[in-house]
């Protein structure tokens, strides 16, 4: 019998900032450990704070959710959304990464540039801005395909 995958999707903030240089390191590093425990996802960095999206078998996300928890590039982590799933939305990725720069002009009304409504006290709206997110960076790294 095959173990049950799970996604889970939590938000921290970094401890220091990330620059392009450090944020490459960590998808470096990401990517192998991903590989090797049977975990896909993605990650977005914007303004120190992080979203990561991780799916795999139960046993390998806890192990991984806990190191996170205990890594001091992390502060103030917060699971939005645990859930068993049937199969896997990020398959192709061991870690995908989209970079969010900051935009020069003013934004279009409806445009997500922090992560604040992820953290919102409302779980359905925090569940809703994970759905949002996840459905956004999957259709942005298919069209670059």
């Amino acid at each position: 019998m095959s173990t049950p995958l799970v996604s889970i999707s939590y938000v921290s903030a970094a401890a220091e900032s990330f620059d392009d240089a450090r944020l490459a390191e960590l998808l470096d590093q990401s990517r192998r450990s991903n590989h090797e425990h049977d975990l896909t996802g993605m990650l977005l960095y914007r303004r120190g704070r992080f979203f990561q999206v991780l799916e795999g078998p139960q046993d390998a996300v806890d192990e991984l959710m806990t190191k996170i928890r205990r890594d001091p590039r992390h502060t103030d982590v917060r699971m939005l959304l645990s859930e068993e799933i049937d199969e896997r939305r990020f398959s192709e990725w061991t870690m995908g990464y989209e970079p969010i720069g900051v935009p020069s002009t003013l934004a279009p009304e409806g445009f997500r540039d922090t992560f604040d409504d992820l953290e919102s006290d409302d779980d359905d709206d925090a569940i809703r801005a994970v759905r949002e997110l996840t459905v956004w960076f999957r259709a942005r790294t298919a069209a670059e395909v």
